[in-house]
């Protein structure tokens, strides 16, 4: 079994810092998804700078082919110890999973991460590796589909200290609090923005330390194929349709135009729906497509979320928005929720419908790889054919 891999990090900065010390990287490799979290120690500029240097310096090695065992031998022989408080100088954590199921996980002073399978905490077996007097604990696993991995920072444990809580809360507390988020949701970007959010509560919104949270969730593979825009010839009707339908996965037909040539090929008619909203027009509904919506305007709105969503520091109220019963919303949420890898088929002909609103293949073509870049920033691998 082929596994696929959906990442998501969200940091919170300590109070009054503009530079947060933790950094995540996330890495995709030939054959791997890898996400490393280095915390650096202390705040602001000084923890941001060695947080970034271990980040870095671990992602470069990874791109040009080292094994994940050398990057971590040559950062834990390159970290210094701080001689006042006797610990490094940065923290890290690094989760490698293979695309064939198997998995690598490497923790060093960081938090334990937390791994839920079946809506249930799991256990780990380590292995404890010496390096230049640095104490590694080693992972090594089979994952299965829906499994889920939390990394953390240790400003996630220390939320809510001297404000709702005596001793701020515990792995066990987050762990728990994780397993119930997994029930809600499927989604890593969702899961990290609400673990972001109840620590950011716990802090109540002044976070005492760098906050970090990055989630793995190990997914089956997901296509969504999208069919907008008529084609150049209209000899081409029947080709596009036939690339498009005979492709696996959900099929989304987006404008007027465009769903009256897939009703005709599927001989299917076209019934509409009353989901408007003053923003996004109504859906419809054609027999064999999974979703059919308007076109430019629904784009945009898609466009807009899929932006938000995007976003590092992404505000947990697009999460409700993307939730709305409306042909943006849904079509947002399938591609940021349900997909791994999204195929577009373009019309390239100029829609006499939007002449008045001076509507030509160019705005088409300039929205659709719009769409693409949104995409391919939420990690989906995208491609476009034209016709």
């Amino acid at each position: 079994m082929e596994v696929s891999v959906e990442t998501c990090w969200k940091s919170l900065n300590k109070i009054h810092e503009e530079l947060c010390g933790d950094k995540v990287e996330i890495l995709k490799t030939e054959d791997s998804d890898v996400v490393i979290l280095a915390d650096g120690m202390g705040s602001g500029v000084k923890a941001n700078i060695l947080a970034t240097l271990t980040s870095k310096i671990l992602r470069t090695m990874f791109q040009k082919g080292a094994p994940i065992e050398q990057g971590v031998e040559t950062i834990a022989r390159t970290l210094p110890i701080c001689q006042v408080r006797q610990v490094a100088y940065s923290t890290f954590s690094i989760l490698q999973i293979f695309h064939n199921g198997e998995a690598y996980l490497v923790e060093y002073d960081n938090p334990g991460c937390i791994f839920v399978r079946d809506g249930k905490l799991m256990d780990i077996p380590y292995t404890v590796r010496e390096i230049e007097g640095k104490k590694i604990r080693e992972y090594r696993f089979q994952v299965k589909l829906k499994d889920c991995f939390v990394l953390m920072s240790d400003g996630v444990i220390y939320a809510g200290v001297g404000e709702l809580l005596n001793f701020g809360w515990t792995w066990e507390s987050m762990a728990d609090y994780t397993v119930k988020c997994t029930r809600d949701t499927l989604s890593a970007k969702r899961l990290a923005a609400m673990l972001s959010q109840a620590c950011d509560d716990l802090y109540m919104q002044k976070p005492g330390d760098d906050t970090t949270v990055a989630v793995a969730r190990v997914i089956e593979r997901k296509v969504v194929n999208i069919f907008t825009g008529p084609p150049k010839d209209m000899d081409d009707d029947e080709r596009i349709m036939l690339d498009f339908i005979t492709s696996p996965g959900k099929h989304i037909v987006s404008g007027g135009t465009t769903a009256s040539i897939a009703s005709r090929y599927l001989k299917q008619p076209v019934t509409n729906n009353y989901d408007g909203t003053p923003e996004v027009p109504p859906t419809s509904n054609i027999k064999g497509i999974d979703l059919v919506t308007e076109g430019v305007l629904t784009m945009n709105r898609t466009l807009y979320l899929l932006r938000e969503l995007a976003k590092d520091d992404v505000d947990f109220d697009i999460f409700l928005q993307l939730d709305e019963d409306n042909g943006a919303s849904r079509l947002a949420k399938i591609i940021s929720e349900e997909c791994t890898d999204l195929n577009l088929f373009v019309g390239k002909a100029n829609n006499t419908a939007h002449e008045t609103l001076l509507f030509d293949v160019s705005v088409r073509h300039n929205l659709v790889e719009q769409l693409k870049e949104a995409a391919e920033k939420l990690g989906k691998n995208v491609t476009i054919r034209y016709y």
